[in-house]
């Protein structure tokens, strides 16, 4: 395979993963990584790796998009920030320990929860619990803590788990908590990214096509989550990710 068919790949699959993160809230790595694994025959190791260097292109303009229609909580966002970019490289290396199909069993069950809380994470009832600053900063830096790590090891912006924990736990609004998620997981992202690097999981000659293609992609994502129905589109996506993840999961447990 040629380095610019290589190119092409990753442009394809950072377009298509950078617009369904831009319009469902996702870092799109759900996506890429088995665009990446199954049309560039990536090792699923290096999908992850190089999955992670396009989200944090992804975040940025998502999170810049958040900003300007006032989603974004700066003081969450560090907190979150300072404790994901922390696990972030336990989760990179985690992964890079676990045998191939191992990692795509757990990408597979990845795939279905995630795809799962893409429909419901909507309907999550915000709780009335009322905390003190202490304990507020508690929870968030545990919220940080497990997403860094799982955003490491699956090789994904960590929305699916990071927004449904803000909205039950923190009990802040939809909206603002997928902003805030998204600002706080460039660092994380880049934390996670620069490890799968240095252990040799991130292929550059694709990862230029993803982030060129995930710039664009996020973009026009964004803009087009008002314009289209957007509860059908994530039961397609749902139902789409529930069968890749089932894959993923019988190709883990084959011999």
């Amino acid at each position: 395979m040629t380095k610019g068919t290589k190119f092409i790949i990753g442009l394809i699959s950072g377009l298509l993963g950078g617009f369904f993160g831009g319009l469902l809230g996702l870092g799109g790595g759900v996506i890429m990584i088995p665009l990446m694994t199954w049309l560039a025959k990536m090792t699923q190791h290096q999908a992850h790796g190089t999955s992670l260097v396009a989200i944090v292109f992804t975040a940025i303009v998502g999170a810049v998009t958040y900003y300007f229609h006032g989603g974004v909580d700066w003081k969450i966002a560090l907190i979150l920030a300072v404790s994901a970019t922390t696990t972030a490289r336990f989760g990179a290396r985690y992964a890079h320990s676990l045998p191939e199909k191992k990692l795509k069993m757990a990408f597979g069950f990845f795939l279905i929860f995630a795809s799962t809380m893409l429909v419901v994470k909507g309907y999550l009832p915000k709780t009335n619990w009322i905390f003190g600053v202490w304990t507020s900063i508690i929870i968030y830096l545990t919220i940080g803590f497990v997403t860094g790590f799982v955003s490491g090891m699956m090789g994904v912006g960590g929305g699916g788990v990071m927004v449904p924990l803000m909205v039950v736990l923190g009990n802040i609004g939809q909206h603002m908590a997928q902003g805030t998620s998204l600002l706080a997981m460039i660092p994380a992202s880049i934390s996670g990214a620069s490890t799968h690097y240095k252990l040799g999981n991130v292929k550059l000659d694709i990862a230029w096509g993803l982030v060129i293609g995930s710039f664009v992609g996020a973009y026009f994502g964004a803009s087009a989550a008002n314009l289209l129905l957007e509860f059908y589109l994530k039961i397609a996506f749902a139902v789409v990710g529930v069968w890749m993840g089932t894959r993923y999961i019988r190709a883990g447990r084959a011999r």
